[in-house]
């Protein structure tokens, strides 16, 4: 059965999607299978590993995007999958066992227009068809927007671990506080949904501290997110095993340079110190977050 994790913060802007997708590529460079899901509608985890290409012919006419397999008649999750997402430029495949499911920024209308069955609502329509594929995959990943409006349900109802990136600042503790609250709600919302076979609902299992800078002291904040942590470990509202992670991330021009090619870190192979650095960061974080699975 696969692990399926969900990346969300109710901070925004704490470097979520960059996380994500190269810790899902240095997941299938280790030969893991893969698939990630892009419930973000700003898309940028589609854009970046799609490129824009082929994202726009997908933004252009809605089909083969995420949004559509809510509607009856349209498209299923196993019909809509990028296979090997990451091609060449003679499309070749770079990184075999990453697969996507894209978003577009329709996905927005999920939030307000759509009108689906209420018995039905959005992430179990998800869930069903989320079954069927479970077994071809180790790893599915949730990128979750910085809420938990329709789009992130789906992600957090399906998952199983909740990971939190957070910078090491007061906004990001917030963040984190505002998210366990959510979820605790969102969790007694959704009991009467839940079969034994979904197993438990999703808990915060770590918080990942991405986009360190250089030579600044983040031993205050990080001191508050644990206390924080521990709080909550104490009140059963995060996992009992729930930690922040010991791996982080650093900051790096690379990063967005990897954006900018449509890659992750992992094949931009620009051999420089900072890229070394931060490609060994998400390494070790793919490798810590195996590891953590081995004590759920």
């Amino acid at each position: 059965m696969a692990r399926k994790l969900a990346f969300i913060n109710y901070k925004g802007g704490v470097g979520k999607t960059s996380l994500i997708v190269n810790v899902a590529a240095c997941l299938a460079k280790l030969g893991k299978r893969v698939l990630l899901f892009d419930f973000d509608t700003q898309s940028n985890a589609s854009i970046w590993l799609l490129r824009l290409e082929r994202w726009n012919k997908i933004n252009s006419t809605g089909e083969g995007a995420v949004f559509s397999i809510f509607y009856p008649g349209k498209a299923k999750l196993k019909d809509i999958i990028v296979k090997d997402v990451i091609a060449g430029k003679a499309g070749e495949k770079l990184l075999p066992g990453l697969d996507l499911i894209p978003t577009t920024f329709n996905l927005v209308d999920l939030e307000s227009e759509y009108e689906g069955d209420p018995r039905k609502p959005p992430y179990l329509l998800l869930n069903e068809q989320l079954r069927e594929l479970e077994p071809n995959y180790d790893f599915v990943l949730f990128d979750c927007p910085p809420n938990i409006l329709r789009a992130s349900q789906c992600g957090v109802f399906s998952a199983n671990e909740v990971y939190v990136p957070s910078n090491p600042d007061a906004l990001s503790l917030i963040g984190f506080t505002l998210l366990v609250e959510k979820l605790h709600k969102f969790h007694q919302l959704t009991a009467s949904f839940r079969t034994a076979e979904m197993g438990t609902p999703a808990a915060v299992q770590g918080i990942i501290f991405n986009s360190i800078k250089s030579g600044v002291d983040n031993e205050v904040p990080k001191m508050r997110m644990q206390l924080r942590m521990n709080q909550y470990k104490a009140q059963r509202r995060v996992a009992a095993t729930a930690k922040l992670f010991e791996t982080q991330i650093r900051d790096a021009t690379i990063v967005r340079r990897a954006v900018a090619l449509g890659l992750p870190v992992i094949l931009v192979g620009q051999e420089t110190e900072e890229t070394d650095n931060v490609l060994n960061d998400y390494r070790r974080l793919a490798q810590e977050i195996i590891k953590h699975g081995e004590i759920l």
